[in-house]
């Protein structure tokens, strides 16, 4: 397929952003004039939609609330060889986006992620960034590869990404979703600076530091369990099983030195926690062949979509 004859489209999800929609969709019919710009309307109580269409959008709604939802939605629904998703707050650089896509398509990607550089301070809250490193290094501690911003809401992807993705998270948690995806499945990714601006007046961020947060640090523990379930029982069995240990010794030397258990409910407790630890490990051994599968199963769904060919 030519790189002239590759459809694009453009993803917009949105809700309550009449002050920023109007920009977001004219930035990027001047940036990627050949793309077609979908704006999904996630319940909105304001002008989003009206103005979005007039703009010259074409315009959807979802109406389950939350963004993991409307990308759901946005995935199942639009038919492309390349997907541009990128939140409809008119904070990030729609020229960059023309980048994105020669680096996804020139250097065969499946992902390419804007990293976002503030050009204020009012663009990225100083919480918002610390709680991103936070994620990050966590996310790299637990899935052994490092993103420079997993929380970005900017991101272009081939279909073999989009049409083999599972979606499963309801919120703003799907970045950190979509950036396990591309990790389990060992999926050529890229990360391209991106200059990020402060919202314009009338936008409000609809973001929650500390309730977004443990959300998306909450998705990260799930993900962990179900995609590394062996590494994640193991963990849990060990820690029991050290407990065991610990409450066992006085009593083994007791009863070794004394011939009695002077402490029956101690030891009790102890051949408790080895039993559970033992089952936690067993546990992890069949989820893991479990996981295996289900990747195996993801991995041939991507295969089954045809790869982006630039000549």
């Amino acid at each position: 397929m030519a790189a002239s004859a590759l459809r694009v489209a453009v993803l917009v999800p949105c809700f309550n952003e009449e002050a920023a929609i109007g920009t977001v969709v004219a930035d990027f019919r001047k940036a990627l004039p050949e793309a077609q710009i979908f704006v999904y309307d996630n319940n909105s109580r304001d002008r989003t939609a009206e103005i979005a269409r007039a703009s010259g959008a074409e315009v959807r709604s979802e109406r389950r609330q939350g963004k993991g939802h409307v990308v759901r939605r946005m995935f199942a629904d639009v038919d492309a060889d390349i997907y541009v998703l990128v939140d409809g707050d008119a904070t990030y650089d729609a020229p960059s986006a023309s980048r994105m896509i020669e680096t996804l398509v020139n250097d065969h990607l499946d992902m390419v992620v804007g990293v976002r550089i503030d050009q204020s301070a009012a663009a990225y809250r100083r919480g918002h960034r610390t709680g991103n490193r936070m994620l990050t290094g966590f996310l790299s501690a637990v899935f052994g590869h490092a993103f420079r911003d997993i929380l970005s809401g900017y991101r272009v992807f081939s279909r073999r990404f989009v049409k083999s993705f599972p979606v499963l998270s309801d919120g703003f948690e799907i970045e950190t979703e979509l950036s396990v995806h591309a990790l389990e499945l060992a999926l050529p990714v890229g990360e391209i600076e991106t200059p990020y601006y402060a919202r314009p007046e009338g936008s409000v961020s609809k973001l929650n530091t500390w309730r977004d947060g443990f959300r998306i640090l909450g998705t990260i523990l799930r993900l962990y369990r179900s995609e590394k379930p062996l590494r994640f029982f193991t963990g849990i069995g060990v820690v029991l099983a050290l407990i065991s240990i610990v409450l066992a010794i006085p009593i083994v030397i007791t009863f070794i030195e004394e011939g009695i258990v002077p402490r029956l409910p101690t030891a009790v407790l102890s051949t408790g926690l080895m039993i559970v630890a033992m089952l936690s490990v067993s546990s992890g051994l069949v989820l893991d062949t479990v996981t295996r599968g289900r990747r195996e199963m993801k991995l041939l769904a991507y295969l089954s979509q045809p790869a982006i060919n630039k000549k």
